[in-house]
């Protein structure tokens, strides 16, 4: 297919009637979302390509059921009869061409019409996939069956907010053929993690998981890619710390006319992850530090240089998947390295201090206190991070920044009954350990609920030597409080453990309750915070603020300097730590722009 070009400009000029001609064909039979884009144009028109984008997925957004489900049975099945008769429009026909799809054996063909049969039975519209993909240069064949294969166990609500979503991935991805847009620098991150991703620990790799867990040999082998990566982007210094960060510095412009960098220059740092959790994704944490690589090596090819250095840190250990010993590599740069988990031991019984001796690194206490850094020297810390969940997702936007990272509180707990027999314990006489976990586990869902920016969880739960017909005697369980201040996570505490011991009493139980882990809550800084929100609004995007649920390198620095982060939506309903964490090349594209408007800002 060939696309015709079209600007920003001739589509802001256009009058209504126009305007919906030049975008035919962008959303499948369905003119009214172009027609309602128009009305809600800004009076100066759309500012960017993304705010068109947004423009008309918030169309969708806000549209009745109705209208939407008429969107979604609008788009033809995959490898279905249209294609067969050759009645798609050009646009699905370039995409489902694209995909291999009229290219299928006819094991494969039988498959997809068997899964269409059993979507729309289940349903009642046709499964909908952007077939172009995260990329958007396909999927493969094999792909497209195990995605339609897993969606089919869907809930109907979440399936049609799924295929929306798709809808508004095949429409970006037309209109970036309309603008003859290619997000080159979104495609190199990509590419990037891609690569990143081949090196996984055994027992993982062979089943074609991702797992790279601390100072393993694919853990060093990524962190000597990440360095021949610096050292390829034109970083002026690269090397891999004590504890195995791999460290990238790009120096800021001379203040004299003889001297071409100035290695005193104040640095902003910024940085993320490389470890990950075990069959994790490809993009949690690495996104943080592939996001700065690139934006050095666009400097380095413009042969430009900033005022201040950029310092890039892909942190070898934040994840805590083999040593009782989360945010190992952050920890270090601001000296709180605990001395005590040099003499942990792996669950193979290989100390840690033994660990990194093996893989070259200086295994001293007084070598890792060198490490931390001097904030006088430092601007300040960003981070840019994928999501890991729904809201940026739901909302149809690319970016969020973030307010704080939630503080947290952790138990581990077990309440103790008395174990008797299902049948002849009268249910008035009985100690059931496991029915007051219930309760306590509804209560953390209520009290957490009542507040915003507050959660809580109970994600264990065990009956020991639990038995069909046994009232149980003990049940043992997690207990995760997390909120964006302190003093919100405390109060939640309070009541959580107040009621524990309301409802153990009044059904004639004890309790156990062991804290494991205490984290404060890390507020983003107000100017570094503004910093990505002028960001994101140079893009022509709404600024969307929100709070860090999950644990992120950005809380240990937060102890040291000024901290912010900026979110990136996450595909898939934004499942993380999971095979299934995707992003978009587009999204990289802007979450790019975004971090090279930050600095150009300084």
């Amino acid at each position: 297919m060939t696309a015709s070009l079209l600007t920003l400009d001739a589509l802001n000029a256009a009058d209504e009637t126009d305007f919906v001609a030049l975008l035919e064909g962008i959303y499948e039979h369905s003119p009214w979302i172009a027609r309602r884009a128009f009305a809600a144009r800004p009076a100066g028109g759309f500012a960017s390509l993304p705010a068109l984008k947004l423009a008309l997925a918030t169309a969708v957004r806000d549209a009745t059921t109705g209208e939407q489900l008429g969107l979604i049975r609008a788009h033809p099945e995959l490898a279905g009869k249209a294609m067969v008769s050759r009645s798609l429009t050009a646009e699905s026909t370039h995409e489902q061409n694209k995909a291999g799809l009229t290219d299928c054996t006819p094991e494969e063909f039988s498959r997809l019409q068997q899964l269409n049969a059993e979507y729309n039975a289940r349903f009642g519209w046709p499964f909908i996939l952007a077939v172009r993909g995260p990329r958007g240069d396909g999927l493969s064949r094999q792909q497209i069956i195990d995605t339609f294969a897993r969606r089919l166990n869907a809930h109907p609500d979440i399936e049609r907010a799924e295929c929306l979503r798709s809808i508004h991935r095949i429409a970006e991805i037309r209109l970036n053929d309309k603008f003859c847009v290619t997000p080159t620098l979104g495609n190199q991150v990509w590419d990037w993690a891609e690569s990143l991703a081949r090196f996984s620990d055994p027992g993982f790799a062979e089943q074609g998981q991702l797992t790279v867990t601390y100072l393993t040999e694919a853990h060093r082998a990524a962190a000597d890619q990440l360095a021949a990566w610096m050292r390829e982007a034109g970083f002026d210094e690269i090397g891999i710390d004590a504890v195995g960060n791999v460290v990238g510095v790009y120096h800021g412009e001379g203040r004299e006319a003889d001297r071409s960098t100035d290695r005193e220059a104040p640095r902003l740092l910024t940085g993320s992850h490389y470890d990950t959790v075990r069959n994790g994704g490809k993009y949690d944490g690495r996104l943080g530090i592939l996001v700065p690589l690139i934006c050095v090596r666009e400097l380095h090819q413009q042969g430009r240089r900033l005022k201040h250095g950029i310092e890039v840190i892909g942190f070898a250990e934040e994840e805590g998947q083999r040593y009782k010993a989360t945010f190992l590599g952050s920890s270090a740069l601001v000296g709180r390295f605990d001395a005590a988990w040099l003499d942990q031991a792996d669950a193979d019984g290989v100390v840690m201090r033994d660990l990194m001796a093996q893989a070259g690194l200086a295994a001293t206490l007084d070598a890792i206190r060198g490490l931390a850094r001097d904030p006088a020297r430092y601007l300040g810390f960003v981070e840019v991070h994928i999501e890991q969940g729904p809201v940026l997702n739901e909302l149809d936007l690319p970016l969020g920044v973030v307010t704080s990272i939630n503080g947290s509180i952790r138990y581990l707990g077990e309440v103790r009954g008395l174990a008797s027999h299902a049948g002849t314990t009268p249910m008035g006489r009985r100690r059931d350990a496991a029915a007051a976990v219930a309760e306590l586990i509804l209560y953390v869902e209520e009290r957490a609920s009542a507040v915003p920016e507050v959660v809580g969880t109970v994600g264990q739960l065990q009956v020991p030597a639990g038995s069909i017909n046994v009232i149980p005697g003990r049940c043992r369980f997690s207990l995760d409080l997390r909120a964006t201040t302190d003093a919100a996570r405390d109060a939640l505490d309070a009541d959580v453990r107040q009621r524990l011991a309301v409802i153990c009493e009044r059904r004639g139980l004890s309790f156990t309750l062991e804290r494991t882990e205490t984290a404060a809550a890390a507020p983003s800084d107000p100017a570094w915070q503004q910093r990505w929100e002028a960001a994101v609004t140079s893009l022509g995007l709404p600024v969307h603020r929100l709070p860090s649920g999950a644990g992120h390198d950005a809380m240990k620095l937060h102890q040291a300097m000024p901290q912010a982060m900026l979110f990136q939506r996450g595909l898939n309903l934004g499942i993380s730590h999971n095979p299934l964490e995707s992003i978009s090349n587009d999204d990289t594209e802007l979450c790019v722009w975004a971090f090279q408007a930050l600095l150009n800002a300084l």
